[in-house]
């Protein structure tokens, strides 16, 4: 599957938004306020938004619930429904654009968008290109007991569990190994 530029950049954008949500009443959430929003933005580039306000962070904590139902869809189909009235509903205007030193590319939200349009219409179809592939099964939560982050499986073999394999994966097949090591010695 072919991945361009900027699939990957919207793609990195919404798992990362997507893992802001807490995980449980407990956990503090990454998306705070709006200063934590602008520094969202600004980490991962996002072009073309004005400045931002409560409104802006309210849809944008929407649109994230959102997502985070696409990466629990049970199957292509389901996918496919959330995606079609998340993209929809941003009102996507596929648009040619070159700035910020990249080449051509296409954005799909309108020009004048809302933060939480924009973050809709690119990750939104950055995740269409997934199912049309048929690889919505790489949209993925760790397989961690104690961890629920989003992930895109980009492995060749579609073969990776972990969000993050140096810190759940390890932490786990650390456990494994004592527990082996614990019954062999009796």
């Amino acid at each position: 599957m072919l991945i361009t530029h900027d699939t990957r950049c919207a793609l990195d954008t919404v798992v990362d938004l997507v893992n802001t949500a807490p995980e449980d009443d407990t956990a503090a959430d990454g998306l705070p306020d709006v200063a934590a929003l602008a520094d969202f933005t600004h980490g991962h580039s996002v072009s073309d938004i004005g400045t931002l306000s409560e409104s802006d962070l309210s849809a944008v904590r929407e649109v994230r619930g959102r997502f985070a139902g696409i990466f629990a869809a049970p199957d292509a189909r389901a996918a496919a429904e959330m995606i079609n009235e998340l993209v929809a509903a941003a009102g996507t205007t596929p648009r040619l654009t070159n700035h910020d030193g990249y080449d051509w590319h296409v954005h799909y939200f309108a020009p004048g968008a809302s933060l939480a349009d924009h973050l809709a219409a690119d990750c939104g179809m950055a995740l269409a290109f997934f199912v049309v592939a048929g690889e919505q099964e790489r949209l993925r939560r760790c397989e961690a007991p104690d961890c629920r982050r989003a992930f895109v499986d980009l492995s060749r073999n579609r073969s990776r569990r972990y969000c993050d394999s140096r810190t759940c994966g390890n932490r786990l097949h650390v456990a494994a190994y004592r527990a082996r090591r614990k019954e062999a010695a009796g």
